[in-house]
């Protein structure tokens, strides 16, 4: 071997260069006249160079005597072959001397001949002292790996023949050689058994594991990212002093490993690099099979490497203070089982699973399959539309299957089971299956499948064969020791449940339930029981994925929120259900303003289509009684009641109410709002954010009046109140052209930007210009009213005026598509100019009893009064937050209509906009749907249904910190 050997040298401490030494040097080789500072480095000697204006110039490197020339020159000539053929990826080449050369040759330094390079500085900053990482710059991550490894697959030097510790064909090695350096005995045995399992399989795949040059140190610590606006990309390579010829998916397994260091990160946040260095770098399966077992090793590696070089080098800031990091890299690398995880990535690679059919005997002799109930526990299943949720639901719907005649009620295998998610967690649950689950009509014996040995073990009854293991909880053993196949080996009560899981006599055993990140690499290591029953075994729906079908049948014009959402299936109160078993906390569906699924809306639907659902021109009592209800909640003057199907149909509708009784064509409108998507409410909808061209495109019968935003707007403090002269003012000027307006629109809060409250005053001013001129005052309540905003039920209330139309819509049907429209008498008289009007479902018998049901819970369960309650500790919550996490801006609104803006600097007020959509990806994460709103995207609009509690409030906020600590 020509180069370094580890196993030779062991030890070796960081040469000790003091800063004036290195500056000398600086200047003496390089021509530089600069300031240095020393950098860390386990085992080389870094300084960064800078100017007197603290520009950074360079990075001046002293590599360790044990290294020689031949191995500093294959990583420079690495280097320059990587910025060759990867143009793109940032390349911290060396710097030629005086003499041209970028190797410097330096007697007299240290102990030996020392050698010197100036580099390349590269701006951005490791990723390393990053929080979390984003699934984006994880991908980053991997793609730049791949690239190097495209990059470096034919290359060659003398320079590579060299043995480091770092090298992971060496690493259970290394572990045996340093592993006395660990203090700790139990994480010392913990590291060495790690070592020791992955070794083994690496063993069994290592000949056909294609070997090149590879980098072998492409980490968080080697990867400069360019920071562009929201997250950092990942472009820039430096440090080749591991450079080695190795197995080429070590690249990939050290680029993984380091993402376990960053807060929020567990086993499958390694994923998306995975993926991106396949689709540059395609992996075999064979290295798929390898790359979790070499990470694994990779940590273990760490640890003890840092141990011993604390021990050689104690003084070294660089080594001491990476310990935690790495400590975590090792506990999440071994959190889950090698074979589990190597499982995952198998599927994430698109690999085809590899199963031999289970040929046995049948597990209950005689057991007629039409006499059996297959019991669906997902998030679609029929048994919770009551309600109902947690492991009690099991029981009773076992209960109703039995009493119906089923004599054996078997669940799912692999199944996500809503019953066992919890409601708030920030944490993946385990709600996969690995088994089933029998619950038998009568107490009924177990046969053996196949000859094996039977022992009890936790309690449970194993029986042990030759390939297989079936597992039985809850059962009593009838037989010990040997069995032959069809003999009995266990009894199973009646009324009670009993787990059945089946593994393959290597696999480690499986937890009954298992998160579905990780549920394919143990769904791998089981086998479903269901076929030792007569029953068919449920495969994975095989259809396309579902946003790909979306996609091909659905206009894509119509958004949905975040790019990979969750499948939404179900929802309860203020919670929201996925087909994964996961339930997230619904903080933006102002839609449902009793919470979801509420029962007495769904029996007062069921009653009613049972009984009629027509158009209005039919005489019944539900359009009367509804209309009364509505109108009971408002001024005397709003008298009149129009039902329609939306928010945008009773926008609209008022706009034209407004044009027919004042016989004018020309309407007011607010900037940033937005309204609806007919001709109508679309025209006087300034938002940017809903369309990038809202105040570009209005029709001349348009015109709109600034926001009246308090925060960042044009008139702020004491100021705000110009807004309304502003506004005074061009109604008045409208009319000294001759075209008074007709109407004018306006949120009463404004939703739209965030919940945000208009100045004091402001309507009760425009109102009053505006009725001097003949016109009249939308309200438009769609968001914000029907008990929102907690002190009062509609949000003109806020402001002490009563306008001439009310439009409302969203929280009147509680999703059931119900709006409606409220104005006096004699404007609604004057629409008969235009014809008659006619909405074929809105005012149904249906959406009346719907509505009617809305205001009974909304009254009866106090919803208006919880907004108040709830929605001010919130708010408050909300505010301490911004008092430790600069990007809060302010918090706006009131009750349960709040908005969170985010701001880059709180003087310039800069919009975070691209922050503000990660932190939203972010908390989806941890269990939290929210999303962002107003014209820059960077308020998170905060909305949920009415019957959210303080404990569901609270978990919105400590979701919300966590995430501005730890980062998005």
């Amino acid at each position: 071997m020509n180069g370094f050997n580890f196993f030779e040298q062991p030890e070796l401490p960081a040469p000790q260069v003091s800063d004036a030494a290195a500056q000398q040097l600086l200047a003496d080789h390089y021509g530089v006249a600069a300031r240095v500072t020393s950098l860390g480095s386990q085992q080389d000697q870094n300084f960064l160079v800078s100017a007197d204006d603290g520009d950074v110039l360079g990075v001046l490197k002293v590599a360790n005597p044990a290294f020689t020339a031949d191995e500093l020159h294959a990583q420079d000539a690495a280097a320059a072959l990587i910025a060759d053929a990867e143009p793109d990826v940032r390349v911290a080449v060396p710097l030629p001397n005086r003499a041209g050369q970028v190797l410097t040759e330096v007697t007299g330094l240290l102990e030996g001949t020392a050698y010197v390079r100036y580099l390349r500085y590269l701006p951005g900053g490791a990723l390393v002292d990053d929080g979390f990482l984003a699934p984006e710059v994880i991908a980053g991550l991997g793609e730049l790996s791949g690239r190097v490894s495209r990059a470096l697959a034919t290359f060659e030097h003398p320079g590579l023949d060299r043995a480091l510790q770092w090298d992971l064909r060496y690493g259970k090695a290394v572990v045996d050689t340093l592993a006395e350096h660990v203090g700790d005995p139990a994480l010392r045995a913990r590291i060495e058994q790690a070592a020791a399992d992955a070794t083994h399989r690496i063993d069994a795949v290592a000949d056909a594991l294609p070997r090149q040059a590879v980098h072998l140190d492409l980490t968080d610590a080697n990867v400069v990212a360019t920071r562009v606006v929201g997250a950092p990309v990942p472009d820039g390579l430096i440090d080749f002093g591991d450079l080695s010829d190795s197995w080429a998916v070590s690249e990939l397994a050290v680029t993984a490993s380091s993402v376990l260091g960053h807060p929020g990160c567990g086993p499958t946040s390694i994923l998306p690099a995975v993926k991106a260095f396949h689709a540059i770098r395609p992996l075999s399966r064979t290295e798929a099979n390898a790359l979790w077992p070499l990470l694994v090793l990779r940590t273990a590696v760490l640890l003890v490497s840092d141990a011993q070089q604390a021990a050689v080098d104690p003084d070294n800031e660089y080594v001491t203070g990476q310990t935690d990091g790495q400590a975590r890299m090792f506990t999440i690398a071994t959190s889950v089982p090698i074979d589990v995880m190597t499982g995952v990535i198998i599927a994430e690679l698109g690999f085809p699973q590899q199963h031999s059919p289970l040929i046995a005997e049948p597990l209950i002799v005689g057991l007629d399959p039409a006499t059996v109930t297959t019991l669906d526990l997902s998030s679609t299943s029929e048994v919770f539309d009551a309600g109902a949720f947690g492991t009690a639901v099991e029981d009773a719907a076992a209960r109703t299957a039995v009493d119906g005649g089923a004599s054996l009620v078997v669940t799912r295998f692999g199944e996500p089971r809503l019953t066992r998610a919890p409601f708030l967690a920030q944490d993946t649950p385990d709600v996969v299956s690995t088994g089933v689950t029998l619950w038998p009509a009568h107490t009924t014996t177990l046969a053996a499948p196949w000859s094996g040995r039977v022992d009890t073990e936790d309690g449970a009854v194993v029986l042990h064969g030759g390939d297989y293991v079936v597992t039985v909880t809850d059962a009593v053993a009838v037989a010990g020791g040997r069995v032959e196949a069809g003999a009995p080996f266990a009894t199973i009560d009646e009324d009670r449940w009993s787990s059945v899981t089946i593994r393959p006599a290597s696999a480690p055993v499986a937890p009954p339930y298992v998160p579905a990140d990780v549920a394919n690499g143990w769904l791998a290591l089981t086998r479903d029981p269901r076929p030792l029953l007569g029953l068919d075994a449920l495969s994975a729906d095989a259809e396309r994925d579902l946003l790909a079908r979306r996609d091909s049948s659905f206009a894509r014009v119509q958004e949905h929120y975040y790019d990979a959402p969750p499948q939404i299936e179900r929802g309860w109160r203020h919670h929201l259900m996925s087909t994964r078993g996961r339930v997230y906390l619904d903080m933006v569906n102002n839609v449902a303003v009793l919470g979801h699924a509420h029962p007495r809306v769904a029996d007062a639907a069921n009653r009613q289509l049972r009984r009629l659902n027509t158009n209005s021109r039919f005489n019944y009592e539900a359009v009367v009684e509804y209309s009364e209800r509505l109108t009971a909640t408002l001024p005397d003057a709003l008298d009149t009641v129009f039902l329609v199907n939306s928010g945008s149909e009773a926008s609209d509708l008022a706009i034209r109410l407004a044009l027919a009784a004042t016989g004018r064509r020309d309407v007011v409108a607010m900037r940033e709002a937005y309204h609806g998507w007919t001709y109508g409410t679309d025209a006087v909808s300034t938002s940017t954010a809903d369309n990038p061209n809202a105040l570009t495109t209005r029709p001349d019968w348009v015109h709109t009046v600034e926001s009246p935003n308090s925060f960042r707007g044009k008139y702020r403090g004491d100021d705000v109140g110009e807004y309304a002269a502003d506004a005074v003012a061009s109604i008045r000027e409208l009319v000294a052209q001759g075209r008074p307006p007709a109407g004018f629109i306006c949120e009463t809060v404004y939703g739209n930007a965030g919940g945000m409250a208009l100045p004091d005053g402001y309507l009760a001013e425009v109102y009053g210009a505006l009725r001097a001129s003949g016109g009249l005052a939308i309200a438009d309540e769609v968001q914000v009213g029907f008990g929102r905003l907690g002190h009062w039920f509609w949000g003109f209330h806020q402001q002490g005026v009563i306008p001439d139309i009310v439009s409302v819509a969203k929280s009147t049907g509680n999703g059931y598509p119900l709006g409606a429209v409220i104005t006096s008498r004699a404007v609604a008289d004057a629409f008969s100019s235009q014809g008659y009007f006619f909405s074929s479902t809105g005012g149904s018998p249906l959406s009346c009893a719907i509505g009617l049901t809305v205001l009974d819970v909304l009254a009866e369960e106090d919803l208006q009064g919880n907004a108040l309650r709830v929605g001010g500790h919130l708010k408050a919550r909300l505010e301490e937050l911004g008092e430790r996490h600069p990007i809060i801006g302010t918090v706006h609104g009131m009750g349960l209509y709040l908005g969170v803006e985010m701001v880059r600097d709180r003087d310039t007020l800069t919009p975070a906009t691209v922050e503000t959509a990660a932190i939203c990806n972010r908390m989806l994460d941890l269990g939290v749907v929210i999303q962002p709103t107003g014209d820059h995207q960077n308020i998170l609009k905060t909305k949920p249904p009415l019957c959210i509690d303080r404990t569901g409030a609270d978990f919105y906020v400590d979701a919300l910190d966590r995430v501005l600590t730890e980062g998005w």
